[in-house]
């Protein structure tokens, strides 16, 4: 299991391994355990598979592990020349509102997973959200406005998506209420000095005619050397 998935099609269980082969442990088993009969699988079973007969085939190093032997290939330097007109993907259902206005950006280092198959883009965004929102990509359109796009096996890699190729559900009418709220409290005036009516004035500290007022209950600087001083010119009076 651990050679199909590792060293043969990653990309059939939504896995994209790093520039170096690499799959983190905690990727792995949540892939292996979408499998039917294999949710069972812990990280101490691949510590067994490691510390036995079939050692050579693997390598660990830290939190990910890869495969020897590596029959896919993904090529991140030359763009797909061919892409699906619509490609699927799911995002959390936080991340919904913000994604529909600013679009889709991947982290450094890191690559939009798309894919022409529904069920594969919610099972990829089951791993963040139990109830993912399914999301369509007009890849086709985006690519001919420059888009870039890779291909590894089944799915497509893209560093972003802008808004205006993405087409989802429509936000709830709870949330337009809340954008509206908060818009309008940006656009609230800030609030002035009250206009005096007739009759009334407004104490302005700064025309205080005592100039000594404010600093009422304060020793001036340098008093201690000036009270020494005093003191030591009456003891050498006679």
């Amino acid at each position: 299991m651990l050679v199909y998935v590792l060293g043969h099609r990653p990309d059939e269980f939504g896995l994209v391994p790093d520039s170096e082969g690499f799959v983190p442990y905690k990727e792995l088993l949540q892939a292996i355990h979408e499998e039917e009969g294999w949710r069972y699988v812990r990280r101490s079973h691949i510590n067994e598979v490691l510390l036995g007969r079939d050692r050579p085939l693997f390598e660990s190093e830290d939190e990910r592990i890869r495969s020897v032997e590596q029959r896919w290939d993904l090529d991140l330097h030359n763009p797909a020349q061919f892409i699906p007109k619509i490609l699927f993907t799911a995002v959390r259902r936080r991340a919904h509102p913000v994604v529909m206005e600013r679009g889709l950006s991947a982290a450094e280092d890191k690559y939009l997973v798309l894919t022409p198959a529904r069920e594969m883009a919610l099972r990829i965004g089951r791993r963040r959200d139990q109830a993912p929102v399914l999301l369509e990509i007009l890849a086709e359109a985006a690519k001919e406005k420059r888009g870039l796009f890779f291909s590894f096996g089944d799915l497509f890699l893209s560093p972003e998506i802008p808004a205006k190729f993405i087409a989802g559900p429509p936000l709830p009418m709870e949330m337009f209420e809340r954008r509206k709220e908060k818009a309008k409290e940006k656009e609230k005036p800030v609030k002035g000095p009250p206009t005096p009516s007739p009759g009334t004035f407004i104490l302005d500290p700064s025309r205080d005619p005592d100039p000594y007022r404010k600093a009422k209950g304060k020793k001036r600087k340098g008093w201690k050397e000036a009270a020494k001083k005093m003191r030591r010119d009456r003891k050498g009076r006679p």
